[in-house]
This record gives structure tokens, C-alpha cells and sequence, in this order.
């Protein structure tokens, strides 16, 4: 059993509209079972975010951004995840969103806002307080967003709740050393936890590309540069299963001794 998945590598302008339908676009032409596009999906002007821009663009799940992408997975019957700075209530969230076949799987709510090398992502969304796991095919798949990845213990959570399949859209910005935190932190978020990484990042001018997905093993099995493309990469459920027999490191942790660490903290 298997599952292929498209990775989109895009620069977003700060165009919802054009974003849009450049989204619709690559899903219409996409012979995958999956798609999924990079971070600020809704767009990203060239002087960088601002709670102004965030304002006029953010969208209720209900609003015409979604459902046009959501709707797409019905027509192709298909999965993508895609972003959106979700308006819910007064707050508004960095969102990530899975759709299959025509209907929301999950939304995951950014928890860890990008506070540091200078940004304050903070002070332009809302933070989220749940984790958001869902099924494609045969792997069990949970989603987080670019500056998670620097988090373990959240992708070691969704371990233990059974996840095989990390799906982080990104936007990782340039800058020294980046290239090489952004290599390490993915393929170590797949090894630790013996399940496959998909990791779409936006690219040149503003941020990295690099988009990649890391196999159980911690090995990238294809890694994009900088050009604006796509590519799409085979997921086998034997291949991840093998693994996991090989380096059995969710069976052998010691949960309950770190639950008492983090309690003793």
C-alpha cells in the first residue's frame, strides 16, 4: 500500500486571488493523492506580513478561499493541505487545513508562533492549543506548520498518538545557517520518530525552498533547490513498517519517565 504526494514549491504574492488560482491550478493538474502547497498560502507581500495585510485578507473556513480548494479535492477526488490565516471569532490563526474528496479532515492552528530572529508572529495571529490528525489512504498523518519543526516533543506527541506521516507547510526564511537548520530539523523529525516528513516550503526571494521529504530513515528522498516547481514522491507503508522494526524508538521510549520530568520541571 502506498500514497503520492505532490509537493508544491511556490513563491505566494501578495495576491490572494492570483494565489488562488494558481493553487486551483497545480491540484487540477496534479496526478497525486496528495498535495501539499507551503505556508501563507492567502499571500505574502514582498515588506514582509503585517496585521493590516492579515486583516483585509484572513477568511472564515466557510469563506470562498477554502472551499474553492476544498471543493477542487472533490472534483479529483483527491487530498491537498493548504494554509490560510483563519478568522474564527475575534481571533485569527495561522491555519493549516486538510481537505479530501471534498471535506474538511482537520485544521491545525498554529501552536508555536515564529517569535525569534527578529519576527513576532505573536503579535499577527492567535495561537492554537490542539493537535489535528487525520487519515490519508493508509498512513495516519498529522499536521504542523514551518516553525514546529524546531519543537520535538510535538512531533513526538503525535507519535504516540500513532502519526506515520508529518505534513508541515513552511515558510522558512533565508539567512546564515538556515539552509542547514532546515536539512537537519526535517530529516530529525522523521528519524526520531521512524515516519515519513513532507515539508512544502515557499522560496526565493524572501525564503529558502528546499522543499523535501525525508524518509524513516532520515535520508531526503528528493530535495527541490530554489526554482518554483513541484514534484511528487512514492510513500510505502512496507518501507515505513520495515523501519520501524529496524529502529523501534516509539516502542522503546520511556513515556511515563519523561511525563515525570516535564511534571518535575
Amino acid at each position: 500500500m502506498s500514497l503520492t504526494a505532490q509537493i508544491n514549491q511556490i513563491s505566494f504574492s501578495p495576491s490572494k486571488s492570483k494565489n488562488l488560482a494558481r493553487i486551483l491550478q497545480l491540484i487540477s493538474e496534479s496526478k497525486a493523492d496528495l498535495d501539499v502547497f507551503p505556508e501563507y498560502c492567502m499571500g505574502m507581500p514582498l515588506e514582509g506580513l503585517n496585521k493590516g495585510f492579515i486583516e483585509e485578507n484572513a477568511e472564515a473556513i466557510e469563506g470562498e478561499f477554502a472551499q474553492k480548494i476544498i471543493e477542487s479535492t472533490k472534483r479529483r477526488l483527491s487530498a491537498a493541505v493548504f494554509t490560510m490565516f483563519l478568522r474564527e471569532s475575534k481571533s485569527i490563526y495561522n491555519a493549516a487545513v486538510l481537505a479530501k474528496a471534498g471535506k474538511i479532515e482537520a485544521i491545525y492552528r498554529k501552536i508555536h508562533l515564529f517569535d525569534a530572529y527578529g519576527y513576532e508572529e505573536s503579535a499577527l495571529f492567535a495561537s492554537g492549543k490542539s493537535l489535528a490528525i487525520a487519515e490519508i489512504g493508509p498512513f495516519k498523518v498529522g499536521l504542523a506548520v514551518c516553525f514546529d519543526l524546531r519543537f520535538p516533543e510535538f512531533f513526538r506527541a503525535m507519535a504516540y498518538r500513532g502519526v506515520n506521516l508529518f505534513l508541515v507547510p513552511s515558510a522558512w526564511y533565508k539567512g546564515k545557517h538556515k539552509i542547514d537548520q532546515w536539512r537537519i530539523l526535517t530529516k530529525a523529525r522523521a528519524h526520531e520518530n521512524v515516519s515519513y516528513l513532507i515539508a512544502a516550503n515557499q522560496t526565493l526571494p524572501q525564503f529558502i525552498g528546499h522543499s523535501l521529504a525525508a524518509s524513516p530513515l532520515g535520508f531526503a528522498l528528493e530535495e527541490l533547490k530554489t526554482l518554483q516547481t513541484s514534484f511528487a514522491v512514492r510513500l510505502g507503508l512496507q518501507e515505513l513498517q520495515a523501519a520501524g522494526r529496524l529502529l523501534p524508538t516509539i516502542l522503546n521510549s520511556e513515556r511515563d519517565f519523561y511525563s515525570k520530568l516535564y511534571k518535575d520541571a
